[in-house]
């Protein structure tokens, strides 16, 4: 993965998730950061992204909003994009999986949960450099 936003309107939850990212492999990625999901939306429009994740509860647009727009975009639709939430239950999971989720990571985030959830991307991505 080269270019990985991450969305949260904490300072610290966007460093944390940043270094388990680096923990589980990816220190080589581009690390973008966005304070909501509005800010998020127009950094995955201006560069070609591998990568979203996204809290759900951030001002001005949510993780929710976040989502249902990138999945609508033509251009954004095969965006992998995990969501990463204080606020997870069961259900509240199966409907954003609805939305397109490609994940759903419970905080605290640990580097050994990300790597369970983002190994099948990363596997698909290690693949796709074999000659």
């Amino acid at each position: 993965m080269k270019r990985i936003v991450i969305a949260d309107d904490s300072d610290t939850a966007r460093m944390f998730i940043r270094r388990c990212l680096e923990i589980i492999g990816l220190a080589d990625a581009t690390f973008v950061e966005a304070a909501n999901g509005k800010e998020a939306l127009e950094k995955v429009k201006e560069a070609p992204t591998d990568l979203l994740l996204t809290d759900l509860h951030m001002p001005v647009m949510d993780g929710i909003g976040l989502l249902t727009r990138v999945k609508a975009s033509p251009l954004l639709h095969d965006l992998p994009v995990l969501v990463v939430t204080s606020a997870g239950n069961e259900a509240q999971e199966k409907e954003l999986m609805v939305f397109g989720a490609f994940g759903v990571l419970s905080k605290p985030v640990s580097p050994a949960a990300m790597m369970e959830i983002l190994e099948p991307l990363m596997q698909q991505e290690d693949s796709s450099y074999v000659p």
